[in-house]
């Protein structure tokens, strides 16, 4: 990472931080390996999945940059049965940037009510799980902030696009749970430098 992404990173941070400080509760988050969270939702420790994908466009970037959204039913028998699984991984391997700052550091979804689960086998029941073993990604979650319905997951680095033969970046896969069912939503990423950016999603219906 840059020192002008690291400059741009803290600001953003501290900017998403910021005019929450106040009513914001922050999220438990726990890292976990695949297949093992699977065993969450399926007593077999698989489970079938659904992807969609959102276009993030960020100005100076080209090529394919994605919010892969990644939603699932748990069966019977499974410690969250009857609840849905809600993962999600920013994709930013297929863009590159003509600039030196197409980068996300945050995305907010407008979640509601997080079902807490024990995801890492240890300690009190945890609200959010960062896949860091065993599936795709290099970057996981400093923080996860709700504000009312809405949740802000900030990144622990930039996720930024590929630069001068240098491969852009994506996330680990993160995930929770929640009574409600999938829908279509608009979400958005925070970019150094812009305004937040709309971006599809799936989240429960609350």
């Amino acid at each position: 990472m840059s020192a002008l992404h690291r400059i741009l990173f803290a600001v953003a941070a501290a900017l998403v931080a910021a005019p929450t400080a106040v009513s914001a509760a922050s999220l438990s988050v726990v890292t976990v390996t695949a297949p093992d969270i699977n065993c969450v939702f399926n007593p077999t420790c698989t489970i079938v999945v659904t992807d969609s994908a959102g276009d993030i466009v960020l100005p100076g970037m080209s090529g394919k940059a994605i919010l892969q959204s990644r939603t699932f039913t748990s069966a019977s028998g499974a410690p969250a049965e009857g609840k849905n699984g809600y993962e999600y991984r920013i994709d930013l391997t297929q863009a590159t940037s003509a600039v030196d700052a197409s980068c996300v550091t945050d995305l907010t979804i407008d979640f509601g009510p997080v079902v807490q689960f024990q995801y890492n086998k240890v300690g009190p029941k945890d609200d959010v799980y960062v896949v860091t073993k065993g599936g795709l990604g290099t970057i996981g979650l400093l923080s996860a902030d709700q504000n009312g319905s809405k949740i802000t997951f900030t990144f622990d680095q930039p996720v930024c696009a590929g630069a001068r033969g240098v491969k852009g970046d994506t996330t680990f896969f993160f995930g929770l749970a929640a009574n409600g069912k999938p829908t279509d939503i608009i979400a958005t990423v925070g970019s150094p430098g812009f305004g937040p950016t709309d971006v599809k999603a799936r989240a429960p219906v609350h």
